[in-house]
């Protein structure tokens, strides 16, 4: 097996290399394995992300009045959550990628039904392997977030049936890919 960087270096250039078409069509299969799961019915409030590097694209989804949807600010070595609707303001942070107006209104972790994490890999366990800033490790490490429904948000080539984990890793509990969404063997 071989190492994080190596392998998020080999993934994030498969990722760069789809064809804009096929990202597209992958994109939206994967909004539609979303919203076709039972995860959503009673949801209410979902975090989710703003493509960066060719990530899975979720904004069709956002337009969808029957959701609230926060998206992270990165603060120091963590992140807030901030609502944002369609046509409100977005900054672009030091890392270059989009994020909510610091003004726009927070989210506490008890308003969050579930959390859409972007990952370069996942595998069947559902850890996640992410661009090594460890944001998401450090929120999920934290008892508040441990009870919300989290789902790794992946292309299917770089769904794998294992990747390198460190002690700190924080598994997801589902994966959604363009071919199919995945109860991952960790909570099966």
């Amino acid at each position: 097996m071989c190492d994080k960087i190596q392998l998020r270096r080999e993934l994030l250039q498969a990722r760069a290399a789809l064809p804009p078409i096929q990202w597209r069509l992958h994109s939206d299969s994967i909004c539609a394995n979303l919203t076709s799961s039972n995860l959503l019915v009673n949801t209410r409030t979902i975090l989710a992300y703003f493509s960066f590097r060719q990530e899975p694209d979720l904004s069709p989804l956002f337009s969808d009045p029957h959701y609230s949807w926060g998206f992270p600010r990165c603060v120091g070595k963590n992140m807030s959550w901030h609502i944002w609707t369609p046509g409100d303001p977005l900054n672009t942070n030091a890392y270059g990628t989009k994020e909510p107006s610091s003004n726009a209104p927070t989210i506490e972790p008890s308003e969050v039904d579930l959390i859409l994490v972007p990952c370069v890999a996942c595998d069947y366990q559902g850890y996640r392997l992410g661009y090594g800033g460890g944001y998401y490790d450090r929120m999920f490490s934290i008892a508040e977030w441990q009870a919300i429904p989290t789902v790794g948000i992946v292309f299917e080539f770089a769904y794998l049936p294992k990747i390198p984990i460190e002690s700190w890793d924080q598994p997801l509990q589902y994966i959604c890919t363009e071919k199919n969404f995945h109860e991952c063997l960790e909570y099966t």
